[in-house]
């Protein structure tokens, strides 16, 4: 059976210096209109990076939005045009000071479906190289190291709430246990 709506009309709302908003009227499928709201998103990435010892390294930041400060995957914003990957590895060496030789994507994911445009894409970072975190000027974040066990363990007593953050995780550790990893086409040479 389709349910697919059909847009009628559309209203901008507001337009933010991250988002934009705006009220869509549209035909549901039995024909009478409904009002949806929509939050447009340019996207964004995660990367999480981890070490030859089996640590992921993240970040531990205040999110004003929750008043929290939350542990997460290195994260962005994707920069108009920017290729989701390269805006990953920028991210990844903005907030660890790490470049990586190796990336596994990680696939994507809706993290609100119901009212977001936002699209997030997810990688992998291996053969890490250190350096100094860069942060941007609005950014003051906290670098750890966490075996990636114990990150899978926080996941499944919820204490990682990030949706991302448990995406990337998940997704890190069955690539991961998969023996056929290092065969994978999806595996990605860093340059």
């Amino acid at each position: 059976m389709d349910f697919t709506e059909i847009p009628v009309k559309s209203e901008g709302k507001y337009s933010g210096i991250i988002v934009d908003v705006r009220v869509d009227t549209v035909r549901l499928p039995g024909g009478r209109e409904a009002r949806r709201e929509i939050v447009e998103h340019p996207g964004g990435v995660a990367i999480l990076p981890l070490d030859g010892a089996g640590n992921a390294v993240c970040v531990r930041q205040y999110r004003y939005a929750f008043s929290e400060h939350l542990l997460e995957a290195p994260a962005g914003k994707l920069e108009p045009g920017e290729d989701p990957l390269e805006s990953a590895l920028r991210e990844l060496s903005e907030e660890t000071g790490l470049t990586a030789g190796r990336v596994i994507p990680l696939g994507y994911i809706y993290p609100s479906p119901g009212y977001s445009r936002e699209i997030l894409y997810i990688y992998l970072a291996l053969d890490l190289k250190e350096g100094a975190p860069h942060p941007d000027t609005d950014e003051f974040l906290e670098v750890l190291r966490i075996p990636l066990d114990e990150l899978v363990a926080c996941v499944a007593r919820g204490e990682i709430c990030d949706a991302k953050t448990v995406v990337a995780v998940l997704r890190a550790k069955q690539v991961l246990t998969d023996r056929h990893c290092e065969r994978s086409e999806a595996i990605q040479k860093v340059l």
